[in-house]
């Protein structure tokens, strides 16, 4: 990466604080305002991306020039909108500064009490007491200051790992090289295609992910490569993205009542889940989806206690189309989380009165609320609109070929298969280190499964050739259990069903009913997705949207059963339920740190080292054999001066490492095309017209596309073909 594609990366993130500071709301209403705003601006940024990236693409001009100077124009505009904020807010700030007062954390936390990773206001103990804490007039270094004076030892240590492990994610994610799986197979071919032909039109493909798979994390990463000219930033899209879930979970744990512990038990849980910890320093999109759908959740819970404005309309949209547009599956949460929306805001229209004569009005308020649902849907579709037409006119279905709406969607929805199948989701989810737990419950859900007639390997429920179970404890970024958080995430949901006044302390009402949009968003996701070994990154969405509860149940123990009097000695010692949830966060902490340290395929320490392994080596370590295989083919194709160059591969073979070792010399795309088509209206190009083939996956498929006469030269897993004379 190059000075200047450094200095060009910076717009997007001096564009999204500009753009947060713009939208910080006035007074104390709002909670955690500043956190509002990070919403605000991230949905707004996401949006604004995409549609640069749709309209550029029908221009056929996907370039950089045209990337800098949309970027360029969103960042004039932000710093206009600060300024005119300024501007307004300046007389304010010249009024006489009003004397520190001690308020109630009820009203702290109303004021927005929360850790803006710890400038927030909290519960600190009995009323009256440490329970009051200090609003400050100050500056953002003055809040931070105090929070962290007021703060006490758990607390800070609390926010001290939270904050370790985002730097230490950042670290690595600058450090590693791309080198997920399926970000070698079709994440990033997908952005190199995009580049190489300046705009979205579909291509002749073997690998029909490339085309189907909602491209929406990837349209992020295409910001990204245009104006830095390589991948070495392409992490930093998941890691921002976790960082925003981070930011968005404490903010719905103080929307529901919680106080700055609790909020910090909210994200240090999130923060330490090692599903978490790994996705926040790959090319996955799995951080992406989550964060969009945690944004529409806090939106949505602004809603159910005072009529929405249009601006957060349009935000609402703008995150249902975000989540869409990146991973469908993430609508399942949205669903639910809609109909809360309207189901509030009609009931807050039906609740408005006259203010003269006293007589409800719900006529203008209903009218009110359906044209809101309209604007909703209206901002989302023009957000995920232009994809989901291209992918109809291609294959007649907004949701693609048969082959992707049969692999992954459950088959059977008979109430025994749904049951089969959540079990075994969840086995996966719940996964640990325990072989003799595992196995017995493995086989307890297969004998359960006979016992009511569901064959528990049925491929109607069942993706691919896949067999039940799979270990999934090992910290493997794309199937690591998390035992710990769903364990108290589920606990937590449960407890705000059942008995929500025992970890809250203002209404009942919102934490219940999010409480049900949690479990329904589960349930929902076992009935209509097919258990996998990778099933447990599909659920990050809904372990982010969960742990909110997770974080007011553990607070709420705290709280109750900090300690406990010993009559016959007098003195205080810690309460059993304190007991368990300090061990809680301490095992969630280890197994973050862990996962941080040793996780694969990218790690601080031990073989595959960050800091120990070449650039080249790190993007294989999914697949070591195959680094050398991939040069020297690569190598043989460069010397023969071959410009046009197919390929030929099959649905799971890695594409990416073609793209940067066969560039031009400027630096330009190499100009691939496919040997094999499985899109009906885009024919393969003639391997004859072709000055070099290159292979993956299997000879015999290679063998049979390669001319008569030219000259196929295979290993054990890459090959290359060059004609006569070359």
């Amino acid at each position: 990466m190059s000075a200047a594609g450094s200095l060009l990366a910076v717009l997007p993130a001096a564009s999204v604080l500009l753009l947060t500071v713009a939208t910080t709301p006035r007074g104390v209403d709002p909670v955690a305002p500043r956190r509002l705003a990070a919403v605000r601006a991230a949905v707004v940024v996401g949006a604004y991306a995409v549609l640069v990236v749709e309209v550029l693409g029908a221009l056929h001009a996907l370039t950089r020039p045209a990337f800098v100077a949309a970027w360029l124009l969103f960042l004039l505009a932000t710093a206009t909108a600060v300024a005119l904020r300024w501007r307004r807010d300046t007389p304010l700030a010249e009024a006489p500064a009003a004397t520190p007062r001690r308020v109630p954390v009820g009203a702290a936390v109303a004021a927005g009490a929360g850790p803006e990773t710890s400038v927030a206001l909290a519960d600190r103990g009995p009323a009256g007491g440490r329970d009051a804490a200090p609003v400050q007039t100050g500056g953002v270094r003055a809040r931070a200051a105090d929070a962290w004076r007021t703060a006490s030892r758990g607390e800070r240590l609390l926010a001290g790992v939270i904050g370790g492990l985002v730097l230490l994610e950042l670290l690595v994610a600058l450090l590693a090289e791309p080198n997920n799986f399926d970000s070698q197979t079709y994440h990033l071919p997908k952005v190199e295609h995009w580049v190489a032909q300046g705009d979205l039109d579909f291509w002749p493909t073997a690998i029909h992910r490339q085309v189907t798979i909602p491209p929406g994390a990837e349209y992020l990463l295409l910001h990204l490569r245009l104006l830095t000219g390589g991948d070495a930033l392409h992490n930093l899209v998941q890691w921002a993205a976790g960082v925003l879930c981070l930011l968005v979970a404490a903010r719905i744990t103080a929307q529901l009542g919680g106080g700055r512990r609790a909020q910090l038990i909210t994200a240090f849980v999130l923060a330490s889940t090692p599903m978490v910890v790994l996705q926040a320093t790959s090319t996955q999109t799995d951080l992406v989806c989550a964060a969009w759908v945690a944004c529409a959740a806090t939106l949505v819970l602004d809603g159910l206690r005072r009529r929405t404005g249009w601006g957060t309309l349009l935000g609402l949209g703008a995150a249902t189309g975000l989540t869409a547009v990146t991973k469908t599956s993430g609508l399942i949460a949205v669903g639910p989380l809609l109909v809360l929306w309207g189901l509030a805001q009609l009931r807050l229209a039906l609740a408005a009165r006259a203010p003269a004569v006293g007589r409800v009005r719900p006529v203008g308020g209903v009218v009110r609320v359906v044209a809101g649902s309209a604007l909703i849907l209206v901002v989302a579709a023009l957000v995920v609109g232009p994809f989901l037409a291209r992918v109809t006119a291609e294959f007649g279905h907004p949701l693609g070929p048969p082959r992707l709406r049969e692999s992954i969607p459950m088959e059977r929805h008979d109430p025994a298969s749904v049951v089969v199948n959540a079990l075994r989701i969840g086995h996966t989810a719940f996964d640990t280190p325990l072989a003799p737990l595992r196995s017995a419950s493995a086989d307890a859900i297969i004998d359960g499964a006979d016992a009511i007639g569901v064959d528990p390997q049925d491929r109607a429920i069942t993706f691919g050739r896949e067999v039940f179970p799979v270990p999934a404890w090992y910290p493997d970024e794309d199937r690591v259990a998390f035992p710990i958080a769903g364990a108290v995430a589920l606990l937590g949901a449960l407890v705000a069903l059942v008995r929500p006044r025992r970890i809250g302390s203002g209404e009942v009402g919102p934490l219940r009913a999010y409480a049900v949009v949690v479990l329904t968003t589960v349930l929902l996701h076992t009935a209509m997705l097919k258990w996998q070994p990778w099933g447990n990154r599909l659920l990050l969405y809904a372990l982010v949207l969960a742990v909110p509860l997770a974080g007011l149940w553990l607070d709420a123990l705290l709280r109750r059963h900090a300690t406990s009097t010993v009559a016959t000695t007098g003195r205080a010692r810690r309460s059993v339920a304190t007991l368990a949830v300090v061990a809680v966060l301490a095992t969630s902490a280890l197994a973050g740190v862990l996962a941080l340290s040793y996780g694969f395929p990218r790690r601080l320490v031990g073989s595959g080292s960050v800091f120990t392994t070449s650039d080249w080596d790190t993007r294989f370590l999914r697949r070591p054999q195959w680094a050398d295989e991939f040069r020297w083919a690569a190598s043989a194709v460069r010397d023969s001066g071959a410009r046009r160059i197919g390929l030929v591969e099959q649905n799971d073979n890695w594409e990416y490492p073609w793209w940067l070792l066969l560039r031009q010399p400027d630096g330009g795309s190499p100009e691939l095309v496919s040997l094999q088509s499985v899109l009906p209206e885009r024919p393969p190009a003639d391997p004859a017209s072709m000055d070099a083939i290159v292979c993956t996956g299997s000879q015999p498929a290679c063998a049979k596309l390669v001319p008569a006469g030219w000259r196929l030269e295979f290993r054990d897993y890459v090959g290359y073909a060059l004609p006569p004379g070359r």
